[in-house]
């Protein structure tokens, strides 16, 4: 009898031990849910403006903030500045949502932001802006070059007729007139057309590779190229 209730209490030890202290590693723990980064908004230096704000350090430099909305879980930010002019970029970081950057004067740029965390991979890209950046005294502006809507760079489309569609800006809104150019080669040299709208009709054949550009006219003679976009047929 004396060995029955002995036996007993040790298995219930035995089961309290368990109960207390087995509950050690957890084969399925909570995954852990890590948030990418939210878009930026840009404030400054604004969309199709000419920037007269900064600081001139010479004849041909000067010194802008750029600012933008801070974006939710995001820890840094990759600032992409394109110098329009020479179709040149850079990248610039910045741990708060401001940088200053020196600037060439009287030169158009673009500019987006990248927002990132330090947990992820993953980033936000904003919206992409556009500013002329003050020099001396300009009586007319060139327009910015044009923005591709359709194709867009490396599409694929289907063969047969079609629209290039494309937009363009100008801080005088005296633009007249685009020239577009289209080729199997790179660069193009091919004029497609010219037209005062934001599209041109095109016949694309089946297998081939294109390259276009287009070249915005203002009424003062100025004039912007694009960048070359590619695209296949299908």
């Amino acid at each position: 009898m004396m060995k029955t209730v002995k036996y007993t209490l040790s298995i219930l030890l035995f089961g309290i031990l368990i109960s207390c202290g087995g509950g050690g590693d957890d084969d399925n723990p909570d995954p852990v849910i890590i948030t990418p980064p939210d878009a930026a908004t840009l404030v400054f230096p604004e969309n199709n403006t000419e920037c007269l704000e900064g600081t001139n350090i010479s004849d041909t430099e000067s010194s802008v903030t750029f600012l933008w909305n801070p974006s939710d879980h995001t820890d840094s930010y990759i600032v992409n500045l394109r110098n329009l002019d020479t179709n040149t970029s850079q990248t610039l970081n910045a741990s708060t949502n401001e940088l200053e950057i020196i600037l060439l004067r009287g030169t158009p740029y673009s500019w987006t932001v990248t927002s990132k965390a330090n947990d992820t991979d993953d980033t936000a890209e904003s919206d992409l802006w556009k500013f002329y950046n003050a020099g001396p005294a300009v009586e007319n502006y060139a327009p910015f070059p044009a923005d591709v809507e359709f194709p867009t760079m490396g599409a694929s489309i289907n063969a047969g007729n079609t629209t290039l569609t494309w937009t363009g800006s100008d801080l005088d809104n005296d633009i007249v007139t685009y020239d577009i150019y289209i080729d199997e080669s790179n660069p193009p040299t091919t004029l497609l057309g010219n037209t005062s709208s934001n599209g041109i009709a095109f016949d694309a054949v089946s297998g081939k590779v294109y390259y276009w550009k287009v070249v915005t006219n203002d009424t003062a003679g100025n004039t912007s190229t694009s960048e070359i976009f590619q695209f296949k047929v299908n």
